[in-house]
């Protein structure tokens, strides 16, 4: 499996990249870069691409919403180009709270508007003259929309990999089962092992039936939290404050996919209890609201012994890739963490 690490949302990248250095020492393979409403994810990767060699890149993710799918292209294939063939391009459809709350886009069609960005994406890094007629995009602009002087160009430059992999973020059993159709790689948000067959099972064997040979076996790529202690109930409150902000405020109620998410694992109650808190206001009682055992079930957590068990379930459960979110305090103690996890998954 490979070992990677994610990101911070909120670290400065000229901060972190002499870090991102020494964990490449260290045998960690990829680092994905987050996109929010932080800084761009492009800014930071072309940055750690002149400061690093080997280890593999990845935007989780560049929104969907946020660029036409050329511009995409065009910044997957110079990240390719300054990276010498080292990217990934994460995309996503994020929520209705960033996209329309942040860029004032409309949050519309996220499963159309995701296939047909990977279209033009790959049509571009071909270079082929770009025409597209889908339900969300139309290349070149059709003149009762426009002037009617565009027309089909394809990209100047030669990109280093006309198949750079594409990775997809995707929850529910549709936009899952896309992924599983159309996409090198899938990153779910949280993944616990016990429950992946029930919950996604199906939806990747659906699109997987209809999966291109070419494009190889699927690359589930994993972030769980992680720490290696013998105290793991002292880490768990570390990990809260996040799952409470995307299961109680990332969305409205009755629309928030980490929610749902997290309901199918079989914590309805305890999801439903973390919204109402959160959504009231009452921030600090919905993070005491989540439950120990939610933590554990999305985490690698535990003594060296229980995290290589329990990489041993992520890998069971069909998990081929980690970019963790390492639990430290400092640089110095995430590298010695990460050089740790990279042992014991080996």
């Amino acid at each position: 499996m490979r070992v990677g690490m994610m990101l911070d949302y909120s670290g400065g990248f000229r901060e972190v990249a002499d870090e991102v250095a020494d964990l490449e020492r260290v045998g960690v393979e990829l680092v994905s870069v987050p996109e929010v409403y932080t800084f761009d994810a492009p800014s930071a990767l072309g940055y750690l691409a002149a400061k690093t060699e080997r280890m593999q890149l990845m935007s989780a993710i560049m929104q969907l919403y946020t660029r036409t799918p050329s511009l995409t292209a065009m910044t997957a294939a110079g990240l390719d180009y300054v990276s010498d063939g080292r990217f990934t391009l994460g995309l996503g459809a994020s929520g209705p709270q960033v996209i329309e709350g942040f860029h004032g886009v409309p949050y519309d069609a996220p499963l159309a508007r995701t296939k047909e960005v990977v279209e033009i994406c790959r049509q571009v890094w071909r270079r082929e003259p770009v025409v597209h007629a889908g339900r969300k995009y139309t290349i070149p602009l059709p003149a009762d929309q426009g002037t009617g002087l565009g027309k089909p160009l394809k990209l100047i430059n030669t990109p280093v990999r006309a198949d750079i992999p594409i990775a997809i973020a995707a929850l529910g059993p549709k936009s899952v089962e896309q992924t599983a159709e159309i996409a090198e790689a899938w990153l779910p948000m949280w993944f616990v092992p016990e429950k992946a067959q029930d919950v996604w099972g199906g939806a990747l064997a659906a699109g997987g039936a209809r999966r291109d040979a070419a494009l190889g076996e699927l690359d589930v790529i994993v972030s769980p939290p992680l720490a290696i202690t013998s105290s793991p109930e002292r880490v768990y409150p570390f990990v809260k404050p996040t799952l409470a902000l995307y299961v109680g405020g990332m969305g409205a109620k009755g629309k928030n996919f980490y929610h749902e998410l997290v309901s199918s694992f079989g914590f309805s109650a305890e999801a439903d209890r973390i919204q109402e808190l959160y959504l009231a206001g009452r921030k600090d009682e919905a993070i005491a609201a989540v439950p120990d055992e939610l933590v554990k079930a999305v985490s690698l957590i535990g003594d060296a012994h229980e995290v290589r068990d329990r990489v041993q379930a992520f890998a069971e459960a069909g998990a081929t890739s980690f970019t963790v979110h390492p639990l430290a305090r400092d640089a110095a103690s995430r590298l010695a963490l990460m050089g740790a996890f990279r042992e014991l998954v080996d």
